[in-house]
């Protein structure tokens, strides 16, 4: 019988994120994200360990969620050839159930492809099925979201990507204040099973703890079969969210 992490008297189990690309796709404070995970994590009891992927390194032998961020069209071009040589090992990482969280320049990646405003096409690795295309129409400001399984999704988005969701994935949630995807669909972000692409910046898991919590306790299960939420939402979590919520776009 496998006994929920964080049980007082034991041992921290470990969590190893995968921060994939930081060095080219971390702008707008995407990094925040792994510093959310890792707080997060701790605060649940576990032991985090965050392994930095960049264009050449390997991956680690466990890996238990991956998260990754955005970059302008140079730095997606600079890491696209290295992700697409990764495709198999990712995706059977996506099949097996490990959480994933991917923002902007890797969202648009981790679809199957994206053609930039100039025409070049980059191939993406097909997790989500979602395809972009470099748009006239830059879409910034805050942003809020409704969703059914994490509740209000506030953030920040910077883009003039615009991205379609196929069949294989459903969208992260509606919106309810900003662009989103596109202009004219009124959804934001996509999802295939615990891989989450989303335009949210701001960084989006420091005011979105449920969202948090889901990839970190998704990861704990794959793992160590339980998971036992411990963390509370603090008072500079909800001061944060509130704030970000008042703003004009």
């Amino acid at each position: 019988m496998v006994s929920a992490a964080g049980t007082t008297g034991e041992t921290p189990r470990e969590l190893v994120i995968v921060s994939l690309y930081p060095r080219d796709m971390n702008i707008y404070g995407d990094r925040g994200n792994v510093l959310a995970l890792e707080r997060r994590a701790r605060a649940h009891g576990f032991a985090p360990r965050v392994v930095e992927v960049n264009p050449g390194d390997p991956f680690p032998e466990t890996v238990d969620l991956v998260v990754g961020g955005g970059g302008q069209d140079s730095g997606q071009g600079r890491v696209a050839a290295d992700l697409v040589a990764r495709r198999d090992a990712i995706r059977a990482l996506a099949e097996d159930g490990v959480p994933m969280l991917m923002v902007c320049g890797l969202y648009q990646l981790f679809g199957h492809r994206f053609i930039t405003h100039t025409g070049e096409e980059l191939a993406g690795i097909g997790v989500l099925d979602v395809e972009t295309r470099g748009g006239t129409e830059r879409m910034i400001g805050n942003i809020v979201l409704d969703t059914a399984e994490f509740g209000e999704i506030i953030g920040y988005e910077n883009h003039s990507g615009n991205t379609t969701l196929g069949p294989g994935s459903t969208p992260l949630g509606t919106v309810l204040q900003g662009a989103g995807n596109n202009p004219s669909d009124g959804v934001e972000g996509a999802r295939t099973g615990n891989v989450i692409g989303s335009y949210l910046h701001g960084s989006l898991l420091p005011k979105n703890p449920a969202l948090s919590d889901f990839l970190i306790g998704e990861a704990a299960r794959r793992r160590y079969g339980a998971f036992e939420p411990r963390a509370e939402l603090g008072e500079t979590v909800l001061q944060a969210r509130a704030s970000a919520k008042r703003r004009p776009r």
